[in-house]
């Protein structure tokens, strides 16, 4: 037999005949000549969250959705706040783990949760596609719409299936630089820049997070230059700066001070782009959507609760100037 590539994501991992070799992801496996996911339908994670939560907030602000995953990432992130469930070990049974669901029944449970809409994440959704496709697909049959939250590392093909399923993603801009990627997440930054720009370009809402980590992706000049990237791409992006936690194998680093989030937000106001956020620290500057033109709050928040939304028509109540993102 000849050596089989996986097309899921961008690592193309090699499956050699006659192996045990699960993929970088740890979560496929080669049979015959076929490579097949261990992890279809086996939902490790299943909660009702407000869509401010993934974070989403141009898209159906103060909705619920309805959060599923499975076991198993293709990221190693040194950082990782879900580490429980994505860094499983390749000893682990996948084929017994999380709880067996079909996709009618994941978008059926999401009606009946009062959700509008249902997302992929905690792990990175790319490692489970097909059943996250079936998903979609079952989701778009009752009206629902679906999110991806995602490292942005699929394959220009899974990209391009996802494209025609998905109502709107957040991708991961981890860092600007490569080292970054290869030494924190086991990834490469291109294949993300690729992906950030290949949405964009789709009918498929965009938002953007990064996670702030104090010393090693935190520097005015990064964060200008990643400002940069999506500013040429498009102003209206939103941009979420998320503070930075002590967890999983970075415990010893300090949390990202809140001034940090509030002077990368005014870092990229500067450089043009419209709608940047600071991320769960509640109650700081950063968290309001304002007019870009006439510069009023039009939707004020507080963590993930709405407490106003004027947004009228998908344009500014007050001046009349058309406020990015899908309303209604």
């Amino acid at each position: 037999m000849t050596v089989l590539t996986c097309g899921i994501c961008a690592h193309a991992c090699h499956f050699p005949a006659s192996s045990n070799f699960t993929g970088r992801c740890r979560t496929r496996r080669r049979f015959d000549d076929k490579i097949e996911s261990l992890v279809y339908g086996r939902l490790v994670a299943e909660h009702v969250d407000p869509i401010e939560k993934k974070p989403i907030y141009h898209l159906l602000p103060g909705s619920l959705t309805y959060s599923i995953a499975t076991a198993g990432c293709n990221f190693r992130c040194a950082h990782c706040q879900n580490s429980g469930i994505s860094q499983v070990e390749q000893a682990i049974s996948l084929e017994k783990s999380g709880q067996r669901r079909m996709p009618s029944e994941v978008a059926r449970q999401s009606l009946a949760s009062c959700c509008r809409s249902i997302s992929y994440t905690y792990v990175e959704p790319t490692i489970f596609l097909e059943f996250a496709l079936d998903c979609c697909r079952e989701a778009k049959n009752l009206g629902l719409d679906n999110i991806f939250v995602s490292n942005g590392f699929m394959s220009v093909e899974s990209a391009q299936l996802l494209m025609s399923a998905l109502t709107a993603i957040n991708i991961d801009l981890k860092s600007f630089s490569d080292n970054f990627y290869q030494k924190i997440c086991g990834g490469r930054l291109q294949p993300v820049l690729d992906n950030i720009a290949r949405f964009h370009h789709s009918s498929v809402w965009l938002e953007v997070t990064t996670l702030l980590i104090p010393g090693l992706n935190d520097s005015q000049a990064e964060i200008a230059a990643m400002a940069d990237f999506l500013v040429a791409l498009s102003p209206d992006i939103p941009w979420h700066l998320s503070g930075f936690y002590p967890a999983y194998k970075m415990t010893n680093l300090p949390s990202t001070p809140a001034p940090i989030l509030i002077q990368a937000r005014e870092i990229a106001l500067a450089r043009g782009l419209r709608y940047v956020y600071t991320g769960n620290r509640p109650g700081i500057v950063g968290e309001d959507t304002l007019c870009p033109h006439c510069g009023v709050v039009i939707i004020n928040r507080n963590a993930y609760r709405i407490n106003s939304n004027r947004v009228r028509g998908g344009a500014c109540p007050d001046c009349g100037a058309a406020i990015s993102g899908i309303w209604e």
